[in-house]
């Protein structure tokens, strides 16, 4: 890697035209500038932005074992110099083993000490800085002399001799501190020096490269089977996966559980499996401890989510899931192993399911009619519990209490001390376990324990799984319309809007607006309201939709069948696997592109990934050709899958779908 170093120009005061002097065991990385006199010793780090000019005050000394962190700024003036250890004149000395942090500004006439530490973004001008003196953020020493061994805390302004003398000895922590600082920067001179060393990284790029060819998706199927993850953990785990989220893990004992003070179990990265291998892995390491599953957005930089994947009570090998749930089409049966039974819908267990593993808090408020004509609600009974079992017992039994009056089910963000979720859980009149009507005659009811969807549904089965996945992370529901002619020219019309978040409401809310706009184009939104955008814009109907005894048949969402190119009700594929063609079908729900990029086994390694056809097309059939012919195209090479949010102008996924 080539050095930025030059000689000092030419000036009144100095015509030496010296140049810098590196050590050969010194790490200078090319982004940083060294200009004129200046002596670096051994096995300094010099890191990316700094700034080192001797090309007024000069000359300037390194120590050996000393770093130099990113941004700082080294200069002096031309009048004034200080003694070194060497007992030369210096505009600038810097000790052994010092370290100079990140945005310090060193400038001459100016000392600093061995073993001094130098924090981020503080200031030494004229001044002389003793050795082991440990300066913390953001302070500036001028004209003083500090003895050796003292501590300057963070924001401390010393410019007269009064203030340093008063300074407080560092502690052996503060020491400990230092000592550490210097092993990193040690260390990362090292892993530089052998990054620009072919001799030294290619090997460990081979072992590398060995060692994944070693690992095959069997491995970790394999290391899974003993999953003790409930499948709602790992539902969550591959959709957050699918769109293109990174998920991590924290855990907590029960102290630090009730002061929210998390330890990191770190972020996973791979495929499907490998994560929930390496979850599992974080399961088991912290048994009888709270341990959350987070989803990041690594690009927004925020959390997507946080849901707790075990408890200290939780049995390993168990699936952590604490209750179980039977249905007989009327409701769901819960049983918590102690004999007690209660009954509740089937929409509502879901319902209170998603708002316990998004890490909300459950309540409930009652009213009765002349209270809920004025919005007086009562609170209900404070629910401690989040264990499903205990959480619709205690919603059961408001609901028996006031039977005569509405009951509403209230969930809470305790972080953000807001409300995310109201929604009617109970008329007068009605009873909780019986199916829930609009009004229109559309009925939604389970009528077996996976909570189907059924009536004179439009719906298809892949737009009834959408609304779910949107209402369980939170989002609304909304949907728009549009006639053939405001189709082309994106001209969208809003139906009515949707303002609850209860699932047969909404679906009922879905059926209407497909009836009241029939012949039309309708699609459904997702609608994130704390960020107020769009999260999902997808097709539900098209004009031309056959319809038959009465009810509206769902071609339009049905998925497109695909082999080889001809329509024949099935996709099979010798190339793309079940996982990748379910990602597609997900990526198009969500209204995203699809783009394929590949890679000779060079290129994979740098990283320089080329373009495969551009896929203009989002009919599933087209997209599943298009990957198909590019596979083929590229064989022996890598090739990754793309998803593409064209609105937000970046990339949701990036997933490997073929290895050489």
């Amino acid at each position: 890697m080539v050095v930025r170093t030059a000689a000092a120009p030419p000036t009144p005061w100095s015509k030496t035209l010296a140049e810098p002097q590196i050590d050969d065991s010194a790490y200078v990385h090319s982004f940083s500038n060294l200009i004129g006199d200046v002596k670096v010793g051994a096995n300094v780090l010099i890191a990316p932005g700094t700034s080192i000019r001797a090309d007024e005050g000069t000359p300037f000394s390194i120590g050996e074992a000393t770093n130099i962190q990113d941004g700082v700024v080294i200069h002096g003036l031309e009048k004034g110099r200080v003694i070194g250890d060497d007992e030369l004149e210096y505009s600038v000395w810097i000790g052994k083993k010092a370290c100079i942090t990140h945005m310090a500004l060193i400038h001459g006439p100016a000392y600093v000490g061995d073993g001094a530490f130098i924090g981020f973004r503080s200031t030494v001008f004229n001044a002389r800085v003793g050795a082991g003196c440990i300066v913390m953020m953001h302070a500036l020493i001028q004209d003083v002399e500090i003895a050796p061994g003292k501590y300057v805390p963070s924001g401390a302004i010393i410019t007269n001799q009064q203030q340093a003398d008063r300074l407080p000895d560092v502690t052996e922590a503060d020491r400990a501190f230092a000592r550490h600082v210097v092993e990193i920067n040690e260390a990362l001179r090292v892993g530089y020096q052998c990054a620009d060393n072919a001799v030294c990284i290619n090997p460990i790029r081979e072992r590398l490269e060995n060692s994944i060819k070693d690992v095959n998706e069997t491995d970790y199927k394999n290391s899974v089977t003993s999953m003790s993850l409930s499948p709602e953990i790992v539902t969550q785990v591959r959709s957050l996966l699918s769109q293109g989220y990174t998920i991590g893990a924290e855990h907590a004992d029960k102290r630090r559980f009730r002061t929210k003070s998390w330890l990191t179990c770190g972020s996973f990265s791979g495929s499907g499996n490998q994560v929930l291998a390496n979850l599992e892995n974080c399961l088991a390491e912290h048994q009888g401890e709270y341990v959350r599953l987070i989803g990041i957005d690594t690009q927004a930089k925020q959390r997507v989510l946080e849901v707790i994947a075990q408890r200290p009570e939780d049995v390993p090998g168990s699936g952590n899931k604490p209750v179980s749930y039977s249905s007989n089409g009327n409701g769901a049966s819960i049983s918590n192993g102690q004999g007690k039974a209660a009954t509740v819908g089937d929409d509502l267990v879901a319902q209170i399911r998603s708002l316990l593993n998004q890490g909300y808090k459950v309540g409930t408020e009652f009213a009765n009619q002349r209270r809920f004509r004025t919005s007086s609600w009562l609170t209900g009974p404070a629910i401690d519990s989040k264990r499903e079992a205990d959480v619709i017992r205690e919603v059961q039994s408001v609901v028996s209490e006031h039977d005569k009056e509405y009951v509403r089910l209230i969930g809470i963000d305790v972080n953000a001390k807001r409300r995310m979720v109201e929604t009617i859980i109970h008329r007068p009149g009605a009873t909780a376990n019986s199916s829930s009507s609009n009004g229109s005659g559309v009925a939604y009811r389970s009528s077996n324990g996976a909570c189907s969807y059924q009536g004179s549904s439009g719906l298809s089965t892949e737009a009834i799984a959408q609304v779910r996945a949107l209402l369980g992370q939170g989002y609304k529901i909304g949907t728009e319309h549009a006639d053939q002619r405001r189709f082309r020219t994106k001209s969208w019309q809003s139906c009515s809007p949707i303002d609850t978040t209860r699932e047969s409401e909404v679906m009922a809310a879905l059926e209407a607006c497909l009836a009241e706009h029939q012949g039309e184009y309708v699609r459904l939104i997702g609608i994130d309201t704390n960020a107020k955008r769009r999260v999902c814009e997808s097709l539900i109907q098209r004009p031309g939709q056959a319809v038959a005894n009465g009810s509206r048949a769902v071609s339009t969402a049905a998925p497109v069948s695909y082999q080889n190119g001809q329509s024949n009700g099935s996709f099979s594929s010798r190339n793309l696997t079940p996982e990748t063609v379910t990602q597609v079908r997900s990526l198009l729900a969500q209204g995203h592109k699809i783009g394929t990029e590949h890679a000779d086994k060079r290129r994979f390694r740098t990283k320089s990934w080329q373009s495969c056809s551009p896929i203009d097309s989002t009919r599933e059939s087209e997209v599943m050709a298009a990957l198909e012919a590019c596979l083929a195209e590229h064989q022996g090479e890598y090739v990754r899958l793309i998803g593409i949010d064209s609105q937000a102008k970046r990339r949701v996924v990036e997933t490997l779908i073929q290895r050489p």
